[in-house]
């Protein structure tokens, strides 16, 4: 079983590659819009980092990990975010949607690592670990719910709807 320290070490490492990734992928983006989103998802890492690093710098102090209080500015509002012009934006052959698809990969996996460690421990540790799962998941599905109108994109223009 892993100590809390080690967890805590890798919710840090898991964050600092999620950042690194979609600042790469807002510097590689070949729309303005797109490249927003990105670096709106890399802010918000960066502020996972945040939290994390303040609640590791507690445990170190106490040895108990506390949830440090703050205000989630998750992009949790999908139809906020996720604009026709958004969505016209990305194309289906472009970096931009396979940076979307490895995000999902990203983000399923940081919502299930916090999730397990929810499910291990109690108190403070556990609320913490399940405001990050929550985070997570906001994430997730933005990109999820873009990945799927650009699939419904590409089936209609491909033509690909079933034979009746």
């Amino acid at each position: 079983m892993e100590s809390q320290e080690e967890i805590l070490k890798g919710a840090l490492l898991l964050e600092q590659r999620g950042k690194a990734f979609y600042e790469n992928a807002a510097r590689s983006a070949t729309h303005p819009g797109v490249g927003d989103l990105f670096a709106r998802l890399a802010e918000e890492e960066d502020r996972h980092i945040q939290i994390l690093s303040k609640a590791f710098a507690d445990f170190v102090r106490s040895g108990k990990i506390r949830t440090p209080s703050w205000e989630s500015k998750a992009v949790d509002a999908v139809g906020a975010v996720l604009t026709e012009d958004l969505k016209r934006q990305v194309d289906n052959a472009a970096y931009e949607a396979a940076a979307i698809y490895a995000g999902i990969a990203l983000e399923e996996k940081a919502a299930a690592f916090y999730a397990h460690q929810a499910q291990r421990t109690t108190g403070e540790a556990k609320d913490l670990y399940e405001k990050l799962a929550a985070w997570e998941r906001t994430h997730l599905e933005l990109l999820m719910a873009l990945d799927q109108d650009l699939r419904q994109r590409i089936w209609h223009d491909q033509r690909f709807w079933p034979m009746y």
